[in-house]
């Protein structure tokens, strides 16, 4: 199976890029990532593992590969790289707008952009509220260049219960919009958690 790109920028929502990190190497699914320095200090913030200790327990998996930000010469800034596609999560505005509008001024960017120009599926999961109307003119540019635009909102009809039972939802969402099947588990689609 060819990789996926797991991009982090520096939105709120580190948790989310942990746990889609975890779920693809669980599933022996090979990941190539990336983080931006903003994400770096966002993850501080709101983690109690330091980034550079998650990226040390992911690298112990050979479905693992990370390179860092300025790395432009990575393999997933060229479009002969094959890849499965990329999920940015989660994505700033910032990010979303330099994807939006073609700028590639670090790897997470180009990476993007790689998809973009070669077809191939690419997910961001925008946490900002609210939006302004710069925010959601760039959304509605990503969407109609085949994006998928997914805000990590909960699912109210599950029940959920924690802040862990939305990341999970988001994250199963995120990599079934990328076209791996089998993440959306029945308890996700149609039962609602017991009281």
């Amino acid at each position: 199976m060819d990789p996926v790109i797991v991009g982090i920028s520096g939105a709120s929502g580190s948790a989310m890029a942990e746990r889609t990190i975890d779920v693809l190497l669980e599933r022996e699914v090979p990941v190539i990532a990336t983080c931006t320095n903003a994400g770096r200090m966002v993850w501080q913030e709101e983690m109690e593992t330091p980034f550079a200790s998650a990226v040390a327990r992911w690298q112990e998996s050979p479905q693992f590969t990370y390179h860092p930000i300025g790395d432009l010469k990575a393999p997933i800034a060229s479009g002969t790289t094959r890849t499965s596609g990329m999920v940015v999560v989660p994505c700033s505005t910032g990010t979303l707008a330099a994807i939006a509008h073609g700028l590639s001024s670090n790897l997470l960017q180009r990476a993007a952009d790689v998809c973009l120009k070669e077809r191939r599926r690419l997910v961001v999961v925008p946490r900002e509220t609210p939006l302004s109307p710069i925010h959601l003119e760039n959304m509605l540019a990503l969407a109609r260049l085949g994006v998928t635009v997914l805000p990590p909102e909960p699912a109210f009809y599950l029940r959920q219960r924690s802040v862990e039972d939305v990341v999970e939802y988001v994250v199963a969402k995120s990599l079934e919009a990328l076209g791996l099947d089998g993440f959306m588990g029945d308890d996700m689609r149609y039962q609602r958690r017991s009281d």
